[in-house]
């Protein structure tokens, strides 16, 4: 009797171990517990020691801390039909825990199939130059999109991040080349502005010489000193007509008095 007694009394401590140990549960500050009752939503309880009735509650676990998804590469068609490969990292976290457990089944998957699906949806919209050009106002309009829509299952996204756009060679043989191209561009349209500059300066200039004639006389020694001073051996220069003019008149009355 004594063994069958010790048996018994073993019995009944394991039982007792294994209930109190079903019966407390203990949650760390991240965590909250959401308990159902016969199957039917109780409360979210936590952090710290709570209690749970064996056999008549069940207790889900829910981490409240940030999570990082790492969305894998996607396929994206641009708008301006190129097809570039890309992915992203998206930060959320569970707000409402009650929502997370009972209105969608296993959230971090439902949450990393819409950021794939909208990463496509949004990116297929703009061309490429602004998938490279305006990362950040993308960004911006997937997490707003992902915010949006999960909001319902309790889940805050706070932050999206395209991490990199891949292009084949040919494509970036191609950007180059258009990159050579608007270097190319720029520098033409530098240099028409500046010989239009420079006609414009030219211009005004022989308008105010053609009104002080003397100015243009005092200007055309300063060229001849100029040329002197480099040591030619020839100057060829031509004469302006204003001082060749007295003389040709005077030759012209004496061939009329002859």
């Amino acid at each position: 009797m004594s063994g069958e007694f010790l048996y018994f009394v073993t019995t009944v401590v394991v039982v007792l171990v294994l209930l109190i140990a079903n019966t407390i549960k203990i949650l760390r500050e991240y965590e909250r517990g959401v308990i159902f009752t016969l199957g039917r939503f109780y409360k979210v309880k936590g952090p710290g020691i709570i209690i749970v009735i064996p056999f008549v509650q069940q207790m889900v676990r829910v981490d409240l801390r940030t999570i990082v998804l790492d969305v894998p590469t996607q396929d994206v068609i641009s708008r301006d039909n190129v097809s570039v490969k890309v992915n992203a990292v998206i930060y959320y976290k569970v707000v409402d825990p009650q929502k997370a457990i009972i209105n969608v089944e296993r959230f971090m998957d439902a949450t990393s199939q819409l950021a794939q699906t909208t990463l496509r949806s949004v990116l297929g919209k703009h061309e490429l130059d602004e998938m490279l050009s305006e990362r950040d106002k993308l960004n911006e309009d997937i997490q707003t999109i992902l915010d949006r829509q999960t909001d319902g299952w309790g889940v805050k996204v706070s932050n999206v991040e395209i991490k990199h756009v891949d292009l084949d060679e040919s494509m970036i043989r191609a950007i180059a080349r258009q990159a050579e191209a608007e270097r190319t561009r720029r520098s033409k349209v530098i240099l028409a502005d500046g010989e239009q500059q420079a006609a414009k300066k030219l211009v005004e200039a022989a308008h105010e010489l053609a009104e002080a004639p003397s100015a243009m006389q005092l200007r055309y020694l300063q060229t001849l000193s100029e040329i002197g001073g480099e040591q030619n051996s020839t100057i060829v220069f031509p004469l302006p007509l204003d001082m060749i003019k007295p003389f040709m008149v005077a030759l012209d009355k004496n061939k009329e008095n002859t």
